[in-house]
């Protein structure tokens, strides 16, 4: 009886709003949907078709319409709201460790705020605030350094103490609890009423709807969307957008023209109960326990409890399940842990009268980040989709940055991290989503510690010499599906410890990476970096190199032989790649991009080179393994392998030679190290890769050769001041920002893609500057290391944030590189930043709430250079590439 009388309540309510919304709507435009199935017949043509008519589709639409395009039409294969949306827990939370995931919450909260009031529709919205609750301190660390970017946020946040988690939520067992964080405007609101109303403002504004209509796919041409073909006719239109949720995968691979969308369904418990004898106040905060894997809401006097079992049960791999989502069945034993926890945690409710387990899929994604942008294969084709259960959280912020992506071109903040490009078709892999999304669920709740990695769809991108290197005591990460050396273990090392060595303090791998630094320093180390992207570019004339001037900002016109460190920027002058371009001849390049541009990178090319059967594009990342030499030893490596003079005179710095190493031919080796210490890097034909590899070890015992890991990378590159795309350098950010004029051909009379922007920040100034800070008074062995995302103080007022770290074993320091900006103190507004204002302040760097002083440098030191060149050259030799 209960479980009918939920399905009969959850209905009334869905239809009462769905009614309503369908009646202010049709009181808009006579065209509006009625009481039958189809009462107005598709159009024959659209600029855009979204798909898909929950939280993310109306959202989609909402601010679209709000842009000014009004040719819009919203397809969805249901009732609107009737997918994930209607079950939805509505709690809209703003503590989120991602900062673009954080901004999306904010403006979702402020969003669903006011939209009551802009439609009429009731939302349901309540500022309830959030307590999240740490049992153990490493938690409350966690929740710290989110608490640290909530505030300089503008978000107000506090950590609480047990006592004050009891005054804000009287019945929380709060024995075993060791804080807590309070966000105040965190919020409630019912899902599906919010994306009515979402509907209710779009239609207003000219977008058609249309309920009980399936896509069966869209149709691409020439590399451009053109329709939508469903079930009740077609749609030309200019622009698709996926907004289908846990089907959007599907529709994505229903195309001749597949579009790879890595999300997959598992089933997602949450319990309701009748009413406390004495209900709940409705303004009750909303409770998240981690540690217990819970999360608790009041719900009409009860409560609404679920959370994200270690078990997850993945569901639907096999294909396309029914149009409208239904309560899955209930399953007791699975949610049995989580119950335990809820009454371990809440032990009043004991006696409460539970009224029904609801069960309904959520999707995720295989990095717990949800998936926006366009499709790198098919223009025109956009996704928003795998919101990994946060979808009311995201879906206001979400759908805002969309639209400015399809209407501007581009979205007003980095996207990066959720940008679908960051996928490739390795992802798309049904056993990988399955497996993969099994260890994600349990992770939303799990304590993520810097240098976490995921466990399942490894070993999938390796380099020939992967088993060589792990024989060798290699311990992996993964980047885009490739593996890739962290450190390695010495013999004799506890390995067990280093494998579990998860921690914010200082980690168990620090004596180990410092040594493999040292031998960088002193000796000579190998560094396999086959990973990196590879792409080659030529052509039967001069089109390559015309269309390579245009495209990046460096000079690329250079004798054949030698190297170019260039940006590849966008219309407003910021990175859309950081890369190294050798010229091979005077028509063929090599160009080495970060590993994570593969899919990128080339969808940006794809778009921009001319559609020339004399110009050819080829990824060639598969073809070639990267060693990097590193060390004042690697000449002499290098020199008696190859029977070749290596020394600065016959192999100048920045410079490319196609070389024999041992018995291989055709390796091409180049003077750069990305670190700023000597070396080359040997780009060898993937069939030579393991003699290669051990000519260069046997020759190199006597030189003190070791094998070393990107840790060890990272802390030289760091104290050197060179900057990684995706983590220091992005889409937002020029070479006037970071130090890098020289880097830009401004002088050269030649025009290039973001010249003009450029050129306007050369005359009117920068507004954030990149720096170098050295914390002075920070403990190593005790006090809580910086890794990223630390807040940023000149003279006690917040300016920026840092964008990566490391421990400079050279100077005993933790060094931190970060943006500077200037606000003004009275009206907030970005002020120019200048060199005097970066050197004339007095710096901290917020870590989990405690603020260390830091010295702020422009440049890097010196002295760190072990061989003079020139400054561009000593400058650029490491920039980028994680």
């Amino acid at each position: 009886v209960a479980r009918m009388f939920l399905r009969l309540l959850s209905d009334i309510q869905w239809r009462a709003a769905h009614s309503k919304w369908r009646r202010m709507t049709s009181s808009q435009r006579s065209t509006s949907t009625t009481a039958e199935p189809h009462p107005v017949s598709l159009p024959a043509q659209a600029q855009v078709v979204i798909c898909g008519g929950g939280i993310m589709g109306t959202s989609v639409a909402y601010h679209l319409s709000k842009m000014g395009w009004k040719d819009i039409v919203l397809l969805e294969q249901g009732r609107l709201a009737a997918g994930t949306t209607r079950f939805c827990a509505g709690i809209v939370s703003t503590a989120r460790p991602v900062s673009i995931e954080l901004k999306m919450a904010h403006y979702s909260n402020k969003l669903y705020q006011q939209l009551e009031q802009e439609t009429g529709v009731q939302t349901g919205y309540m500022k309830t605030g959030s307590i999240s609750l740490a049992q153990t301190q490493d938690r409350l660390i966690s929740l710290k350094r989110i608490a640290s970017s909530l505030n300089v946020m503008g978000i107000p946040c506090e950590i609480i103490s047990p006592k004050k988690v009891v005054q804000l939520h009287p019945l929380i067992n709060i024995h075993d609890l060791v804080g807590a964080m309070y966000v105040p405007e965190d919020a409630l609101v019912s899902s599906a009423n919010v994306s009515l109303a979402l509907a209710t403002a779009a239609s207003w504004n000219g977008v058609q709807i249309h309920e009980r209509t399936s896509v069966s796919h869209v149709t691409v041409q020439k590399g451009r969307v053109t329709g939508v073909e469903t079930d009740r006719g077609r749609i030309q239109c200019e622009y698709f957008v996926n907004c289908a949720g846990q089907w959007a995968y599907e529709l994505g691979h229903s195309g001749e023209e597949p579009v790879h969308i890595p999300l997959h369904a598992c089933e997602h418990f949450y319990l309701l109960t009748h009413p406390l004898k004495e209900p709940l106040s409705s303004s009750l905060p909303t409770v998240v326990d981690p540690d217990g894997r819970i999360y608790i809401r009041n719900w009409q006097g009860g409560i609404l409890s679920g959370g994200f079992e270690k078990n997850p049960k993945p569901l639907f791999t096999e294909g396309r399940n029914q149009l409208e989502i239904q309560n899955l069945q209930e399953d007791w034993d699975h949610f049995g842990p989580l119950l335990s926890a809820l009454l371990r945690r809440m032990p009043d409710l004991e006696a409460l009268q539970i009224m029904q387990l609801v069960n309904c899929p959520e999707s995720f994604t295989p990095d717990m980040r949800c998936i926006m942008g366009e499709s790198p294969t098919a223009r025109g084709y956009f996704v928003l989709a795998g919101m990994n259960s946060a979808g009311i959280s995201y879906g206001g912020g979400a759908g805002k940055y969309l639209a400015e992506w399809m209407v501007n071109g581009y979205p007003s903040e980095n996207v990066w991290p959720l940008d679908l490009k960051r996928f490739g078709t390795l992802q798309s892999s049904r056993t990988f989503l399955r497996h993969r999304v099994m260890e994600v669920m349990p992770l939303m709740c799990d304590l993520k510690v810097p240098r976490w990695d995921f466990q399942t769809g490894r070993q999938l991108r390796t380099s020939p010499l992967y088993d060589r290197l792990d024989a060798q005591g290699a311990r992996w990460m993964e980047k885009h599906g490739f593996e890739r050396v962290k450190y390695f273990v010495p013999p004799g090392k506890d390995l067990l410890d280093l494998d579990h060595s998860k921690t914010f303090y200082k980690p168990d791998w620090f004596d180990i990476v410092g040594s493999e630094v040292k031998c960088c320093k002193e000796a000579v180390c190998v560094i396999d970096m086959s990973s990196f992207t590879k792409f080659e570019i030529s052509s039967t004339g001069d089109q390559a190199l015309e269309s390579l001037q245009y495209l990046f900002s460096n000079d690329l016109d250079v004798p054949v032989g030698h190297v170019v460190h260039t940006g590849m920027l966008n219309e407003k002058g910021g990175y859309e790649n950081d890369c190294s371009i050798a010229r091979l001849s005077k028509r063929s390049f090599f160009m080495i991009s970060p590993t994570d541009q593969q899919v990128h990178c080339w969808a940006w090319l794809r778009k921009r080179l001319p559609d020339d059967s004399n110009l050819v594009m080829e990824d060639v990342t598969w073809k070639y393994t990267a060693l990097n030499l590193i060390g004042p030893r690697a000449v002499d490596v290098l020199s008696e392998l190859s029977y070749a003079p290596m020394t600065a005179e016959h192999f100048p710095s920045l410079f490319c030679k196609e070389m024999s190493v041992g018995y291989a031919n055709g390796i091409r080796v180049m003077s750069i190290t990305h670190t700023g210490e000597p070396g080359f890097v040997l780009y060898i034909p993937i069939e030579y890769a393991l003699h290669v590899y051990n000519e260069v070890m046997n020759m190199g015992q006597k030189y003190g050769i070791r094998n070393a890991g990107y840790y060890a990378l990272r802390s030289l590159r760091i104290e050197k001041f060179f900057a990684f795309w995706g983590q220091d350098l992005d889409a937002f950010t020029t070479p006037m920002e970071c130090g890098r004029e020289f880097q830009v051909k401004l002088e050269k009379g030649m025009q290039f893609l973001g010249q003009e922007a450029l050129l306007e920040q050369k005359q009117n100034g920068v507004y954030k500057r990149f720096t170098m800070f050295i914390l002075e008074d920070h403990d190593t062995d005790m006090d809580l290391w910086p890794w990223w995302g630390e807040p940023i103080f000149r003279n006690g007022r917040y300016v920026g944030k840092t964008t990566s770290s490391a421990y400079s074993y050279t100077l005993k320091r933790h060094v931190c590189l970060g943006f500077v900006h200037h606000f003004d103190e009275k009206t907030g507004e970005e002020l120019v930043v200048t060199t005097d204002f970066i050197n004339q302040g007095e710096y901290e760097i917020d870590i989990a709430g405690q603020r260390f002083q830091a010295k702020a440098k422009l440049y890097p030191f010196s002295s760190l250079f072990t061989q003079r060149r020139r400054k561009d050259e000593a400058e650029l030799s490491g920039y980028q590439r994680e």
